[in-house]
């Protein structure tokens, strides 16, 4: 059986086989978050967060009031992570936290005005990201791409809970 190196990647299929011509689509997965990650540094700099606070603040500006565990749960980050996330953004002003008065065990996560005064500079930042991304493709195009994504998240979490 020959391996075929694609990069530093090889990927062969069960068989086998070379899956694909292209290479391992997991590369191009790691690619596009890299430079996705390198991106949103340099841009989130002047609001002094990076790529995981950012993350988290989206949801806040659709839904203010988030329960914390549930605002983890919305871009599939764990309790730990969302913790120091938000303690970074209490620290930086943008939100604070308030005991939840349905269950008191659990916080959830308000913007302040400081927050609320960000979000259009951070929408622009996620708009011109998604606009380098899909540069090249006419808007019927863009759809089947975000569709084929939540497709893949769909498939990855359906296999991830069985885990």
């Amino acid at each position: 059986m020959e391996i075929i190196r694609i990069g530093v990647f090889s990927h062969i299929d069960k068989k086998g086989e070379q899956m694909s011509n292209k290479g391992f689509i997991g590369k191009f997965v790691s690619f596009l978050y890299r430079y996705s990650q390198i991106y949103l540094d340099k841009e989130l700099k002047p609001y002094n967060i990076g790529p995981g606070q950012f993350y988290l603040l989206m949801p806040l500006f659709q839904k203010d009031g988030v329960n914390q565990e549930s605002l983890g749960q919305s871009i599939n980050l764990d309790r730990a992570n969302v913790t120091r996330a938000v303690q970074k953004l209490v620290k930086e002003g943008y939100v604070y936290r308030q005991r939840d008065d349905e269950d008191k065990r659990s916080y959830r996560v308000f913007l302040t005005d400081k927050g609320r005064a960000i979000e259009p500079g951070l929408k622009k930042i996620a708009s011109e990201w998604e606009n380098i991304l899909l540069s090249n493709f006419d808007s019927d195009q863009r759809q089947t791409i975000v569709n084929s994504f939540e497709d893949m998240i769909k498939n990855v979490s359906r296999i991830m809970e069985k885990k």
